[in-house]
């Protein structure tokens, strides 16, 4: 068949607006097989939730994440963060557990590492009560131990105006502190941003690391009478040993708290750190803190 310039002109052109036309279909076939491979945003049963990736600090999700809640035992996190900072720190140097500590538990019906008068403890331990069991006789221990002043109020004082400089040096500006362990007097607060970054803060610290992903431990201690005894501890965050890759951090709870958790976990290089203030219950938060977990390594 005879075809003259012509008509190859116009063959041409039939195949360009063809291949043309291909191209689009194509792309948009790509396009939608991208927006489809795209992680959906989990659903969270707590009023807030946060999560970053912890090497480049980047917004991985975000629920409220700015909104100032009570913050329960995560308040915690800053107490290990300020002890962990003090120049010359000798984590091995002993705390002789005092009576008050004890009574205050007792007053408050707080949660205990169970510290026995007259015991004497490492700093290091008294870090393993803190976080494990969230003994709030542990972190009374060490506010009296880093704050400075002739009285235990003085020092217990101290070490809470330690936390809020600490919260300042971070740039956080809707965290706020007025107790050693969460039990506040009305203006003990956070936001699931601002914790997240507490704790991103506090996992530079190699001990804070190695106790936060610690399932148990038990730890020999002096007696008053120089002998010795061991304590045990259990962590609280389920987390731990039930889903892949958790290496921390810390549960709360309380009257208005309800339900807290700060996590973080690692898989392939790739570590995710979040927080999820005032969930339901026990389940919720741990669930959600999973969805969001999830979330982050799909980003």
């Amino acid at each position: 068949m005879n075809i003259g310039i012509k008509g190859i002109s116009r063959v041409s052109a039939t195949a360009t607006v063809a291949l043309t036309a291909g191209a689009v279909i194509a792309g948009g076939a790509f396009a939608s097989q991208a927006q489809a491979a795209a992680p959906k945003p989990p659903t969270l049963v707590a009023k807030g939730g946060y999560v970053m990736n912890n090497g480049t600090g980047k917004s991985l999700f975000s629920k409220a994440a700015d909104t100032r809640r009570s913050t329960g035992s995560t308040t915690k996190i800053m107490t290990a963060r300020v002890v962990l900072a003090t120049k010359g720190l000798n984590l091995d140097s002993k705390v002789t557990v005092q009576k008050a500590y004890s009574d205050y538990i007792v007053s408050k019906g707080a949660s205990s590492a169970r510290l026995i008068v007259g015991d004497k403890v490492t700093v290091r331990q008294l870090l393993y009560g803190l976080m494990l069991p969230s003994g709030c006789d542990a972190a009374y221990a060490l506010a009296d131990k880093f704050g400075s002043g002739s009285t235990r109020a003085a020092r217990v004082k101290s070490f809470i105006g330690k936390m809020n400089s600490t919260a300042k040096t971070l740039g956080l500006k809707n965290t706020h502190f007025d107790s050693f362990d969460g039990i506040g007097n009305g203006s003990n607060y956070s936001t699931p941003k601002d914790l997240t970054k507490i704790a991103s803060s506090a996992m530079k610290y190699s001990t804070f690391r190695s106790v936060v992903k610690t399932k148990s431990t038990k730890q020999k201690v002096t007696t008053k009478s120089g002998g010795y005894r061991y304590m045990s501890w259990t962590n609280t965050n389920k987390l731990l040993g039930s889903y892949s890759g958790a290496i921390g951090v810390k549960t709360g709870s309380g009257p208005s708290a309800k339900y807290c958790l700060v996590f973080a976990a690692t898989r392939k290089g790739k570590t995710v750190i979040g927080t999820v203030l005032t969930a339901t219950s026990e389940s919720t938060r741990t669930a959600d803190a999973k969805k969001l977990m999830d979330y982050g390594f799909k980003k």
